[in-house]
C-alpha cells in the first residue's frame, strides 16, 4: 500500500510537533531551576508577578519596596526564573493548540492522529492550573509533585506524537523482541512511580535528609516515619506557606530513603530490560534503543550520586531532572516500536512518495 504524500498541512504540523517537543524540554529545565533554586514563590500571585506581566517591572517593584521597606518581598532575581519559566510555558500552550488544530484539518488522513493532540490541549490547560494552584498554595507538596508529573507527562506525550506524526518506526523486521513487552511495561511503570517519588522527595525538600552512601546516615531504620512522610493534604503547620518544607527530619529521611531503594529498583529493572533486548534483538535498531537506555540509566545513577557527594548543587539537580524524563520517554518510543507490526519493509518502488 503506497502512503499519501504529507500536505503542506501536515509537514507544518510535524514542524510543530519539533518544536513544541523543544519547548516542552525548555519548560522542565526552567521549572527545576525554579523549583531547586527556591524560586517558586518569587512571584507570589499569577499569572503576573506583583501585579505586573513584565518582568523587569516585577524586578523593579521588588527591589524599590525592599529599599523603602527593607526585607518586605523575596529577593528581586527570584522573580526571573518564575516568569520565564511561565512565559515558556504558555509559550508551549499556544503551540500545543496550534497542533491540535492542524490535527483537526489533516484527520481524515491516513493515521493522523486527533485524540492525543486533543488531549495535550486539556493537559496544558490542566498544567496551568496547577501552576496557578503551586503559587498561590504556597508550594503545597503534592501540587508540586502533581505540576512536575504533568510536565514530564507533557513532553513524554509530544515526543510521542512526533514519532506518530513522522510514521517512525516505518517498519519492524526483529519479532523476537514483541516478547519484551510486559517488561518494558512493568519498567515503565516503576520509572513514573520513581519520577513521583523524586517529585515528592524535591518538593518536601528532602534531598539532603541523607548524605551518607549507600542509604543513609546511621541508624536510619529508626528514624523511619511513612505515616509523616506521606501526608499528601491536610499537613499541620504554622508557616504561612510551605517553601523549605514542613516535615520533621524523620518524615524527610524517609522519603530520601526510598527514593533511593526506588532508584534500586529501577536500576535492576532496566539492566534485566536492556539485556533482554540485547539477547534477542536481532536488528542493528533494537540493540541500539537498548544502548540508549543503558547510557540514559548510568547517567541518571552518576547525576544522583554526585546529588549526594556534592549536596544537591543546581546545575547536577536540574540535569538529574531532565534526564529522568529522557529515560521514561526512551521506554515509551521503545514500547511504540515493540508494538509496530512485525513484518519486512516495503519495496522501495512503494515507498515512492512517503513520508520516512
Amino acid at each position: 500500500m503506497i502512503m499519501q504524500t504529507p500536505t503542506a498541512s501536515q509537514r507544518w504540523l510535524r514542524r510543530f510537533c519539533i518544536l513544541a517537543v523543544l519547548l516542552a524540554a525548555g519548560v522542565i529545565t526552567l521549572g527545576a531551576w525554579t523549583r531547586l533554586s527556591d524560586a517558586g514563590l518569587g512571584c507570589p500571585d499569577w499569572p503576573g508577578c506583583y501585579g505586573h506581566l513584565d518582568v523587569r517591572k516585577a524586578i523593579e517593584h521588588v527591589a524599590n519596596t525592599n529599599e523603602t521597606t527593607p526585607g518586605t518581598l523575596r529577593e528581586a532575581h527570584k522573580t526571573v526564573p518564575e516568569m520565564v519559566h511561565r512565559y515558556f510555558a504558555s509559550t508551549l500552550g499556544l503551540v500545543i493548540i496550534i497542533i491540535a488544530a492542524l490535527s483537526f484539518v489533516n484527520r481524515k488522513r491516513e493515521k493522523q492522529p486527533l485524540k492525543l493532540p486533543l488531549f495535550l490541549v486539556a493537559l496544558v490547560i490542566f498544567q496551568g492550573i496547577l501552576g496557578m494552584w503551586t503559587v498561590t498554595m504556597g508550594l503545597q507538596p503534592t501540587i508540586v509533585m502533581l505540576h512536575l508529573l504533568g510536565g514530564f507527562t507533557t513532553f513524554t506525550l509530544l515526543v510521542l506524537l512526533t514519532a506518530r506524526v513522522f510514521r517512525w518506526p516505518s517498519f519492524l523486521n526483529d519479532c523476537d523482541v514483541l516478547t519484551l513487552k510486559p517488561l518494558a511495561s512493568i519498567t515503565l511503570a516503576a520509572v513514573i512511580l520513581q519520577i513521583a517519588l523524586g517529585g515528592w522527595t524535591a518538593s518536601n525538600y528532602a534531598a539532603v535528609a541523607c548524605t551518607d552512601l549507600p542509604v543513609c546516615e546511621e541508624g536510619w531504620q529508626e528514624r523511619l516515619n511513612f505515616e509523616k512522610a506521606f501526608i499528601f493534604w491536610g499537613h499541620e503547620h504554622d508557616k504561612p506557606d510551605y517553601e523549605y518544607g514542613v516535615l520533621d527530619n524523620e518524615a524527610r529521611t524517609t522519603i530520601h530513603v526510598m527514593h533511593r531503594f526506588g532508584a534500586l529498583v529501577v536500576t535492576l529493572l532496566a539492566l534485566l530490560l536492556v539485556g533482554k533486548i540485547l539477547l534477542r534483538a536481532r536488528s542493528v535498531f533494537f540493540r541500539n534503543f537498548a544502548l540508549v537506555i543503558a547510557g540514559l540509566l548510568t547517567l541518571q545513577i552518576g547525576l544522583g550520586l554526585s546529588n549526594v557527594i556534592f549536596a544537591v548543587p543546581l546545575d547536577v539537580a536540574v540535569a538529574h531532572n531532565f534526564v529522568a524524563v529522557l529515560l521514561l520517554a526512551s521506554l515509551v518510543l521503545f514500547i511504540r516500536a515493540i508494538n509496530v507490526k512485525c513484518g519486512k519493509r516495503e519495496p522501495k518502488s512503494q515507498q515512492k512518495g512517503a513520508p520516512s
